[in-house]
């Protein structure tokens, strides 16, 4: 993990901002994309970053616990999460429903600390968040919480669908529906910051920067709208050769022999597979970026394992394999991954989260 990338693009994300006077809050949910919470969150608030999110509870006492004192803010809540010691640790937290409501005010007044709340409007997604209809009781119950000094509504806020699509029209719908909502807030004598900017909003949209902007998958150097900016994608993923050798023509490969040498040639063995975050979809599909040049993955990916054709090149074992890095020397990249099995480059990156992936830091501060 590249962490001058991380805040190579957290500066740029800031600076874009700062120009319309938002505040930046970095996404670092999922352990910060599979790139490290800890490590991204460190930089990225290095890097200019005043704000930092994640979905759970959990993740936001976890960066408490590693002694990280920024403004946190969570949104996803399950029906028996305790609020209490997120609310002692001073963790912002969404509030979708009235039942939200009560569990944040009565965590607060149980452990004597004023919660921080922000609630959140259904403009469109429709995934969380209050219903319009259900919007003015919750905001009423806010208040007059809020009044009784039990919470503080901090902020008002939503979550784009297709803001990755420029000019798509859902865009301004729930724009305005966000401005709605925070009319009845404000008509309530309630004075919280807005918020809706995503990573593509916030590259493309800057009057929908509001008063903070929460870039995601941004931060990590992979563009949602290809063109709208200059990034630098923060993952590479590498291994070695554990195994090369010469083997005969005609021999099939991997499971299933769905590839079969033409003539004699190089194997590499690469002990890497869909165990460790590479799709299986990917079969006959990749390549890899092998002693100077791309090469092709022959067979089946494997559980652990993946072939690669070497020719008659001279590969040894112990050789670097880069499977996918930001590819400035023409490696395969996580978006070219994605693209070709049709999913999106989150998915990819976040799929290397795993137990036998180690994970190594250069650049910034670790």
């Amino acid at each position: 993990m590249d962490l001058d990338a991380i805040r190579y693009n957290v500066d740029q994300l800031t600076r874009l901002a700062a120009r319309t006077g938002a505040q930046t809050m970095a996404v670092i949910k999922a352990d910060a994309y599979g790139h490290g919470a800890l490590a991204v969150g460190n930089a990225a608030l290095a890097a200019g970053a005043s704000w930092l999110g994640v979905a759970s509870v959990d993740e936001a006492l976890a960066l408490r616990g590693a002694g990280i004192q920024s403004r946190v803010f969570c949104w996803l809540h399950t029906v028996d999460d305790n609020f209490g010691p997120a609310v002692a640790a001073g963790i912002h937290l969404s509030v979708a429903s009235l039942r939200q409501l009560w569990a944040v005010n009565s965590a607060a007044r149980a452990v004597g600390v004023e919660a921080k709340v922000h609630l959140k409007i259904d403009t469109g997604l429709t995934r969380s968040g209050c219903q319009p209809a259900e919007w003015s009781a919750l905001v009423e119950a806010a208040a007059t919480a809020q009044a009784e000094g039990s919470l503080e509504v901090a902020g008002v806020w939503s979550h784009l669908a297709c803001a990755d699509e420029p000019g798509h029209p859902s865009v301004d719908r729930q724009a305005a529906r966000l401005d709605d909502a925070y009319k009845v807030a404000a008509n309530a004598g309630l004075n919280p910051i807005r918020h809706i900017a995503n990573s593509a909003a916030t590259l493309t949209r800057p009057d929908l920067h509001f008063d903070l902007v929460r870039p995601g998958i941004a931060v990590y150097g992979l563009n949602p709208v290809p063109g709208s900016a200059t990034l630098r994608p923060a993952m590479s993923f590498r291994s070695t050769v554990s195994l090369a050798r010469r083997v005969p023509a005609g021999e099939a490969v991997s499971y299933g022999h769905t590839w079969t040498t033409e003539s004699e040639t190089t194997l590499a063995l690469v002990p890497v597979g869909y165990a460790d975050g590479i799709p299986r979809t990917l079969s006959g599909r990749m390549e890899v970026w092998l002693g100077g040049r791309r090469r092709p993955v022959v067979g089946r990916v494997c559980m652990d394992q993946i072939v690669v054709d070497c020719g008659d090149d001279p590969i040894t074992d112990g050789d670097e394999v880069l499977l996918f890095g930001p590819g400035d020397r023409g490696e395969p990249t996580a978006r070219e991954w994605a693209d070709t099995i049709g999913t999106i480059d989150y998915e990819i990156v976040t799929g290397m989260y795993r137990p036998r992936v180690s994970r190594s830091y250069v650049g910034g501060r670790r």
